[in-house]
């Protein structure tokens, strides 16, 4: 029997090995992110980077600023995903309200308005900010 029709499986994992692994973890990597485009939030932070790569043509970025950017975005990516990945947990979990996992949920909020502060801030630093210094 499977989750979808209501209940767990236990029949032991294939663990892969080899190049078989790599496969099986994209495929799990992909199903991670399309669970992460379901996201609201995750969608308008892909638009707000695309404004911002926007900004960066228009502006004339460096490489340099191009990959620090980059590097910021997955880091907001992995951060979201931990957070969705935290909240899908508290509410498996503990259904009903408690402290503790509100606690949970808005820390794993705080994460990440923290990284989308930085993107934010390094974003008009590029496209504003450097070119007055």
């Amino acid at each position: 029997m499977t989750m979808a029709e209501g209940r767990i499986d236990t029949s032991p994992v294939k663990k892969h090995k080899g190049l078989a692994h790599l496969f099986a973890a994209a495929s799990y990597s992909l199903g991670g992110a399309r669970r992460l485009l379901g996201e609201a939030a995750f969608r308008h932070e892909l638009l707000a980077f695309a404004a911002v790569m926007v900004g960066f043509v228009a502006t004339g970025a460096t490489l340099f600023q191009y990959v620090a950017m980059s590097i910021l975005f997955l880091l907001m990516m992995a951060f979201e995903a931990i957070n969705t990945a935290i909240e899908e947990i508290v509410d498996r979990v503990s259904p009903e309200i408690s402290d503790m996992g509100r606690n949970a949920k808005d820390l794993g909020s705080f994460a990440c308005f923290c990284l989308i502060l930085a993107n934010a801030v390094y974003a008009a630093y590029v496209v504003i900010f450097s070119h007055f210094l």
